[in-house]
């Protein structure tokens, strides 16, 4: 049930004004303060939307918005005043309002304003649950000294612009490393864009990382932004980096000595405010002695070089990792969770894991499927 503050030293407006919202809505919750300080006191009721004059006693209007987007950043504030002028309507906008209305107000503007302000806090609080839901699904877990020491240098690295190359197996987490060093960095906000540098094709992969402009070539029918320019602002994931062939890392190269690129058939060149993380699962140095990874490239990605252990090197994780797939399997498959038993999970524990931490998912959710009503050792046995 959205809640309504309204903010008004005049009794018969403040009146009107809930009048108009009450008969609009009877759902709403409308409450009201007669000026900034009052508002002020009320505003930890955390409301959706906010009405709030300009031209108050005690405190006005500019101090309630200024502490209301200081405070409570997710509320909607809609300025309303009698003596409205370009010059305040500016500043109140510049300041975080949402909007600015002018005394009296157009009934149907007004209206539309606040339905309006209150399905951007609707949108808001659904960016906010699928950011905790994309947070959840790539977060680290376990408690190992191996994934301990991961995490500590995640908490240095994060804040800054670093270059940072992630090594490991597949299937070892190396993306949850990424997301975490984007998620804890000034860059969070921004985009976090990914290219799987093995699964694009070598004559396309240039055009995927720097666009291209219309006629380019032959099926190039539109100019098209690339993935270094989408990402600006954030963080470009190169997963597979060692897959990259060698005339795209040249120009991968130019681009983190110059900060700028240049599309596919284009001439002019754009700058870029990127920060890059690389991953691999091949050994560099072998592909560097075999000429078929650059050495000045690979020195420029790796400043800090992360290597995430296999699963069979954190097995002491599995009892942890096994309750958290169990919830998140129930949760996005619908699969009805089950209790491992002690032996079951030391049976988990006892399995080599070629395939990491992505082939023990897999058997917890053919567990969860095939598996009795308590998962049993004989279950692991049978399954695995």
């Amino acid at each position: 049930m959205p809640k309504i503050l309204i903010v008004e030293d005049e009794d018969s407006i403040r009146r009107v004004l809930r009048n108009i919202l009450s008969e609009e809505n009877s759902s709403w919750e409308i409450d009201d303060a007669q000026d900034g300080v009052e508002a002020i006191e009320k505003l930890s009721k955390n409301y959706d939307l906010v009405l709030c004059d300009i031209k108050m006693p005690k405190a006005d209007g500019i101090e309630v918005l200024n502490f209301a987007r200081e405070h409570f950043p997710d509320t909607s504030i809609v300025m309303i005043s009698g003596h409205a002028d370009l010059d305040t309507a500016v500043e109140c906008m510049r300041k975080g309002a949402y909007d600015f209305i002018s005394k009296p107000p157009d009934l149907n503007r007004f209206i539309q304003t606040v339905r309006n302000a209150l399905d951007r806090n609707q949108l808001v609080a659904q960016v906010k649950q699928l950011k905790k839901k994309v947070s959840k699904k790539y977060e680290m877990i376990g408690s190992s000294r191996a994934l301990g020491e991961i995490q500590s240098i995640l908490e240095k690295i994060a804040v800054t612009d670093t270059r940072v190359l992630i090594t490991g197996p597949n299937g070892t987490g190396k993306e949850l490393v990424a997301h975490g060093i984007h998620e804890q960095s000034s860059r969070a906000k921004n985009a976090f864009i990914e290219v799987n540098c093995a699964a694009i094709p070598s004559e396309l992969i240039e055009s995927e990382l720097f666009g291209h402009v219309k006629g380019a070539f032959t099926s190039a029918v539109k100019d098209r932004k690339g993935k270094f320019e989408n990402a600006h602002g954030g963080t470009l994931f190169l997963d597979e980096i060692g897959d990259m062939p060698l005339n795209a890392q040249a120009k991968v190269l130019r681009v983190l000595q110059e900060g700028r690129i240049t599309p596919v058939g284009g001439e002019k060149s754009i700058a870029v405010d990127v920060r890059v993380l690389a991953a691999t699962n091949k050994n560099l140095d072998i592909e560097i002695r075999e000429g078929r990874f650059r050495e000045d490239l690979f020195h420029r990605l790796s400043v800090i070089n992360i290597k995430v252990p296999s699963l069979n090197d954190r097995k002491e994780d599995i009892p942890v990792l096994v309750d958290h797939f169990v919830k998140l399997l129930s949760e996005q498959e619908g699969i009805v969770p089950r209790k491992f038993e002690k032996e079951a999970v030391l049976a988990l524990q006892a399995l080599n894991y070629s395939g990491n931490i992505r082939q023990l998912r897999n058997l917890v959710e053919r567990l969860l499927i095939l598996g009795g009503e308590v998962i049993s050792a004989e279950d692991v046995k049978q399954f695995a």
